[in-house]
Parts: structure tokens; C-alpha cells; sequence
């Protein structure tokens, strides 16, 4: 019986117009992955670091998770379905926080398929415009960006490997 192999990302061919990706499973965020993640990239706000602040000064009454970290795991959450096989991410032409999230929420991801161009220069490939929307358990929509990405053609996968290039063969 030939082994089963997992598709990971899409060729240009199989993206269409319209289409919605709902990327799964989603993550709860807990208070360790957020200042984990602000220590990571030195962002020492108090809204996201200081419980006494939060419950002080802010509107919210507590910490808000750092928006970078709610964008970077829908992107993460997305490359299984979008960019798997991506040659390049080519632009991100907006990126909105719509709503705050909390330690303890739970994100959800869909992508919805904008438009494809054929590249100009290259026909092995061609570049997807998608915007992904990540929201919460409670359906909030808290993030909402568009990017651009180029993807391989069919063509282009098989030329170097098919669809999982580089992978040995186990020495039995």
C-alpha cells in the first residue's frame, strides 16, 4: 500500500477566486504566550505586561494581548491552507485590530481567496491576494489583513521535488 502524503500550502492552480479557508484548530492565548511574546520582541507596554496598570488605568480593566502576537498566529494559522508552498510573501497592504483580545480568548482563522494574477516575467507561478480575518470564541472579529503572496505552479513543484521536496526515504 502506497503511503498517503499531506498537502501542505497550494499550487497557483488551486486557488480560486472566492474560495474560504477555515483554518483549524484554533489557539486559546494564555498570559505566558503574550508577554512571552512581548519580551521576545522587547514591546514592555504595561497594557500588556502590568496586571496593577491594566486594572488601574485602562478601559479594559486588564491586560490586552499584544496585537503583533494575534496577527503572527493567524498568519501562522494560515500557511497550512495559503502559503505552505509559497516562494516569496510579497506584501502586506493593510492590517486592522478591530476589537481587543484577552488572556483566555480563543482565535479562530479563515482566509478568503481575493483575486490571482499569472506572473509577467515567470510561468511557473502567479500571486494570490488574500484576506484573512481571525476572531473569537464568541465570533468577534479582532484582526483583519490582506496580503499578496506567489505561489509555484504545478509545474514548478515538480521540477524540484514534487509535493514534498527533500524528504529521504527511510532506510529500512
Amino acid at each position: 500500500m502506497e503511503a498517503k502524503t499531506l498537502q501542505f500550502g497550494r499550487y497557483y492552480e488551486e486557488f480560486e477566486v472566492g474560495a474560504v479557508y477555515k483554518h483549524w484548530p484554533g489557539k486559546t492565548v494564555t498570559e505566558y504566550d503574550d508577554h512571552l511574546f512581548c519580551l521576545i520582541t522587547m514591546n514592555h507596554h504595561p497594557l500588556h505586561m502590568d496586571t496593577h496598570y491594566a486594572e488601574e488605568t485602562t478601559d479594559f480593566g486588564k491586560n490586552v494581548v499584544v496585537g503583533n502576537y494575534v496577527y503572527s498566529l493567524l498568519l501562522g494559522m494560515s500557511v497550512a491552507d495559503v502559503s505552505g508552498k509559497a516562494i516569496a510573501n510579497l506584501e502586506v497592504e493593510s492590517l486592522k485590530h478591530t476589537r481587543p483580545t484577552f488572556h483566555g480568548d480563543t482565535i479562530y482563522g479563515e482566509t478568503r481567496v481575493l483575486d490571482k494574477t499569472e506572473s509577467k516575467s515567470k510561468d511557473d507561478r502567479g500571486v494570490v491576494y488574500v484576506e484573512t480575518i481571525g476572531y473569537k470564541q464568541d465570533g468577534t472579529v479582532v484582526c483583519t489583513f490582506r496580503r499578496k503572496v506567489m505561489v509555484p505552479k504545478r509545474s514548478y513543484g515538480d521540477s524540484r521535488g514534487g509535493e514534498q521536496p527533500g524528504r529521504p526515504t527511510p532506510a529500512v
